[in-house]
């Protein structure tokens, strides 16, 4: 089971795990809002495959939708990519930490063992 305090961080992990979905994260980072349709026109991908990405994209919270019309525009949420990438800091701050200890403890003089 995952811990409350991370799942969030393991929803955005598990989206960003698909390469096609960094790639539409990545259209997006690039601003304004775009539709299903406009993304596909973009990427390799149907405009099923798009909205299908969109969608898990969305469960993580990292995309939002709005209605305009008969079209659904979608936008980046940082938000959530600013988490996770906390998340790494702080665990690359623990290693360091650590680290840091193992350096230390190897500069140690060693005493010989009469």
């Amino acid at each position: 089971m995952r811990a409350p305090a991370h799942r969030h961080v393991d929803e955005v992990f598990d989206a960003l795990a698909d390469p096609t979905r960094r790639r539409v994260v990545e259209t997006l980072a690039r601003g304004g809002t775009v539709t299903a349709s406009g993304l596909a026109a973009q990427l390799p991908i149907t405009r099923q495959a798009v909205a299908k990405h969109l969608s898990a994209l969305r469960g993580a919270d990292l995309v939002s939708a709005q209605r305009i019309g008969r079209e659904t525009h979608y936008e980046l949420r940082p938000q959530p990519l600013d988490e996770a990438a906390s998340w790494i800091q702080m665990v690359s701050a623990e290693w360091d930490e650590r680290l840091e200890a193992l350096r230390r403890s190897l500069e140690k003089p060693r005493t010989r063992a009469r």
